[in-house]
């Protein structure tokens, strides 16, 4: 069975309603970025943090996933795929993927200040100032924010590189290092963009540009993907 590495960004959750910073010049649900998306945002305003992911938590639970997370699920009949996503929320595994690797954090998990290694399921949306870890941290969200190190990056590398063909899916490919993943691809591997404003970044002969949003452009890769088989 083949195996396809796909990464997904912000596109792919805006056809679900979800939006994020870039869509508004570092503005994200009308917060300024740097108030809530790095350690400096925390330690200045850590109720506004968690309030801002609340609200986040809140409107994620009543996503839905698209087509274009469907399309990604249904692959794994026959294919071996890995979604490796910069997106937080969980419409990948509501819609059946199996094997999702969550780049920037996941919104529903939340860890200790003083024990990164301690990481906890959230059951519900909230997370408040006074919720400890059980060595009595405070409890943050399970996100990766600016500035901060991507622990999920090697193993991504990893699957990119063992990948028979490669994905690309509602990411602008401007947001490093996940950005960088392309250049790990195998030289024979074909590589398929999805994403309906993405400038022509990389020239090979292996590449494919489908300028169209991911629910379209991953119909056309599923379609032509299963007919290759």
């Amino acid at each position: 069975m083949k195996k396809i590495a796909v990464l997904t960004g912000a596109g792919i959750s805006a056809e679900s309603g979800l939006k994020t910073f870039r869509d508004s010049g570092g503005l994200w649900e009308g917060y300024d970025v740097m108030e809530v998306a790095t350690p400096e945002g925390w330690k200045k305003n850590p109720k506004l943090v968690l309030n801002f992911y609340n609200e986040r938590r809140k409107q994620a639970l009543t996503a839905k996933p698209n087509a274009a997370h469907i399309a990604l699920a249904e692959l794994e009949k026959e294919y071996n795929v890995v979604v490796i996503t910069q997106n937080v929320d969980n419409l990948h595994e509501k819609a059946g993927s199996s094997k999702v690797i969550h780049l920037h954090g996941q919104l529903f998990q939340c860890r200790s200040t003083g024990d990164e290694s301690l990481v906890y399921d959230l059951d519900g949306w909230e997370l408040k100032l006074g919720d400890k870890c059980e060595k009595g941290f405070q409890l943050r969200p399970h996100i990766v924010w600016f500035g901060e190190m991507v622990p999920m990056m090697e193993i991504a590398m990893e699957e990119t590189m063992n990948a028979d063909i490669f994905l690309v899916v509602g990411t602008s490919l401007q947001v490093y290092p996940a950005a960088g993943l392309v250049q790990y691809v195998k030289q024979d591997a074909p590589i398929y963009i999805v994403d309906p404003n993405l400038p022509e970044v990389y020239s090979s002969k292996n590449i494919r540009y489908i300028k169209e949003k991911a629910s379209v452009g991953m119909a056309m890769v599923k379609e032509e993907l299963l007919s290759s088989l």
